[in-house]
This record gives structure tokens, C-alpha cells and sequence, in this order.
């Protein structure tokens, strides 16, 4: 229960953080808000639950085979709860603008593009390629970077539970981080796997 309990903060936190952004309550750009956010989120919460707090990283690491399904699930609405609670937050407290939601081609690939780099670094993390003590700095700087890449063609968001939080849910914001996290799981896997034969 506390595994799903720190999911369900970390994305509440994750979601109401950039809310607040968004409505211009916070003097540093969303981007940076986001990463810094997360990262204390991982820092903070990582050893309880492994730090998801984003449904497509959840279900690219079942992909991946790195959770089973029934964790997979009950994260993925553990994370949804969060991000609802950020909303009504947002809504009851704040008068926050919804941002412009658009399911267009650049906003698939964004999206998508986002989230696989995003993918990478949390993939790093969960693959013991990146040192331990920095798994907050990899994860919330590959967040950064993720959002800076995605920008020019979508809102930026690369987790369908802050789309919920921010009221920037639709198709795209749903299905391209699935796509983007599943598919950077698997290359990275790929790619990290120590499969050379040591000499004789």
C-alpha cells in the first residue's frame, strides 16, 4: 500500500507543481519547475515505489518486464488519483487557464520524442547504468532536456496524468508517451545490454 500511496503524492506533487507554474505563480519557467520537482520527488519517495509518477514510464518498464501487471495497473491509477487531485486543486483554488490541446501530427511526434528521451534516463536508472546517488539529477535533467526537446511541437507534458492534472488530456497526450516511453525501454535495454564475450 505505501508503494502505491508514494505514487500517488509524487504525481500529485508533480501535477499541482506545474499547475501552479502554469497559472504564474512560480518566477522560474514550468520546464525547470517540472524537473526540479521530480527530482526531489525521486529523491524523496524513489526508494518507496521506484519513483514512476507518469503512467508511460510505468508501463514501459512492464514492457520491459521490470514491474508485473498488476504493479503496472495499480500505479497507473494510483498516478491518475494524484493528478485528479491536482486538478480539483487547481480548478477550486486557482483560475488557471487550460492550455491548448491539439491531436496533430507534430503533436504525436513531440510527445512521443519527449517522453523516449525522458524514457532513457529513467531507464539508465532502473538498469544500473547510472550511478545511484545521482538517479534525481539523471531523471529530473532527462525531464528537462525531454520537455526543451518537445516544446516546439506540443505542450510539453510527456505524462498522461499531469495532462490530466493541467487539462491538457487527449489522445495524443495519452497515446505518443506510451509509445515514446515503451519504445526508449526497449532500445535502451538494447543498447545497455552487456552481451560481448570476455576474451579468453
Amino acid at each position: 500500500m505505501k508503494k502505491y500511496l508514494a505514487e500517488f503524492l509524487g504525481t500529485f506533487v508533480l501535477a499541482l507543481a506545474v499547475g501552479l507554474s502554469l497559472a504564474g505563480t512560480f518566477p522560474i519557467p514550468t520546464p525547470v519547475v517540472a524537473a526540479l520537482t521530480l527530482m526531489v520527488c525521486v529523491y524523496t519517495l524513489g526508494a518507496i515505489s521506484g519513483a514512476h509518477f507518469n503512467p508511460a514510464i510505468s508501463i514501459g518498464l512492464l514492457a520491459i518486464r521490470k514491474i508485473n501487471l498488476r504493479t503496472a495497473i495499480e500505479y497507473v491509477i494510483a498516478q491518475f488519483a494524484g493528478a485528479g487531485l491536482a486538478k480539483f486543486v487547481t480548478t477550486v483554488y486557482i483560475a488557471m487557464p487550460a492550455p491548448e490541446v491539439r491531436d496533430t501530427i507534430p503533436t504525436f511526434a513531440a510527445e512521443a520524442l519527449g517522453t523516449f528521451w525522458l524514457a532513457v534516463g529513467v531507464c539508465s536508472v532502473v538498469l544500473g547504468k547510472a550511478p545511484g546517488p545521482a538517479a534525481g539529477l539523471t531523471i529530473g535533467g532527462s525531464l528537462l532536456m525531454a520537455i526543451t526537446l518537445a516544446l516546439p511541437g506540443s505542450n510539453g507534458v510527456l505524462n498522461p496524468a499531469v495532462a490530466l492534472g493541467i487539462g491538457s488530456l487527449s489522445v495524443a497526450y495519452i497515446v505518443s508517451p506510451l509509445v515514446g516511453a515503451v519504445a526508449a525501454m526497449f532500445a535502451y535495454s538494447f543498447i545497455a545490454r552487456d552481451d560481448e564475450k570476455t576474451a579468453p
